[in-house]
This record gives structure tokens, sequence and C-alpha cells, in this order.
């Protein structure tokens, strides 16, 4: 497979920031229930500071993205450069408190104590 320079700004965004959600909408305004859900998660977690990218508004990154990490759906969230899933793991992750635990590990600062 032939890299594509879609992957090159994906590899910049998950290593450069420690929190990446690529979702439909915003965290301020989610366009799809699942990207919600996620923005939720992360900020009960007091994960404040991620970037959000609107695959909406580019389709390229849209579909980049699911190639990247041959993924099929939209929201997918990374963190310190690692795919951790879309809502139905995140949502899993953070019941069982795996993702809580993963964050700290990963040294991502979150409000709630381990």
């Amino acid at each position: 497979m032939t890299d594509k320079p879609i992957f090159d700004r994906i590899r910049k965004d998950i290593s450069e920031n420690d929190v990446v959600l690529y979702m439909k909408g915003t965290k301020d305004i989610p366009q799809c229930g699942f990207s919600g859900v996620v923005v939720q998660v992360l900020d009960r977690l007091g994960v404040k500071e991620f970037k959000d990218v609107n695959v909406l508004a580019d389709p390229e990154i849209r579909e980049g993205v699911k190639e990247f990490t041959n993924w099929p759906t939209i929201p997918q969230l990374y963190v310190k450069g690692e795919f951790v899933g879309g809502c139905d793991i995140v949502r899993e992750m953070y019941q069982s408190g795996e993702l809580q635990q993963l964050l700290k590990a990963k040294g991502v600062s979150t409000n709630e104590a381990a």
C-alpha cells in the first residue's frame, strides 16, 4: 500500500496532541450521538484539553482516518498516538475503569482520582 499524504496529517495530529478525537462535529457541538458519548466520557474524566477533528468538514480526513486505523467507523479516539477505539470500546473501557488506567499510565491529566 502506498502511503498517502492524509496519513501524514493524521500522524502529525496524533503525535502533537496527547488526546485526539476524530468525530462528527466538534466537542462543543457534536453532530452524532456516538461522537457525543465519547466527548461526555472525556468530560467526565476531566480531559478538557484535546484536539477534536470534525470529519464532516473534511471528507479526505473522514475517509483517511478509517483507512489509517483500518477501523470503519467514526468517532475514533487516540491517546498519546495510540488508537483506543470508537464509541462502544471507549464506553466499555470507561465503565470498567480501563480507560482511566490508560489515561493515567499515559500521563494524561484528568480530574478523577484513580
